[in-house]
């Protein structure tokens, strides 16, 4: 999984980035088939906003989130693509399979 970091009107330092890469990482173990991950970063006044596109093979997430502090934002945004992540392996299985082996026997 690739991470590519911006950052608007912010200065991207090293305690951010690897608080990013740990928290990205664990996005991992309910999807292992993230290829590319596009994070923004932006300050507009007081807000901090956090906006992420995940690439998985032919389809793809976009968050937003938005809140004072930039790691409760960076949270908020996880929270989001974790649950969209799951939402999405949900549909991709075959809950009918079950049904057809039921029948068969």
């Amino acid at each position: 999984m690739r991470i590519n970091l911006t950052g608007l009107h912010l200065e991207l330092t090293d305690s951010l980035r690897s608080y990013i890469e740990e928290k990205f990482s664990k996005l991992e173990r309910h999807f292992d088939n993230v290829i590319d991950v596009r994070v923004v970063l932006s300050v507009e006044k007081q807000r901090q906003k956090a906006e992420a596109n995940l690439l998985l093979g032919g389809n793809q997430i976009h968050a937003v989130a938005e809140t004072d502090d930039m790691y409760a934002t960076i949270d908020s945004l996880l929270d989001k693509l974790d649950r969209q992540l799951v939402k999405h392996k949900e549909k991709l299985k075959d809950h009918h399979k079950a049904d057809t082996d039921k029948r068969l026997a």
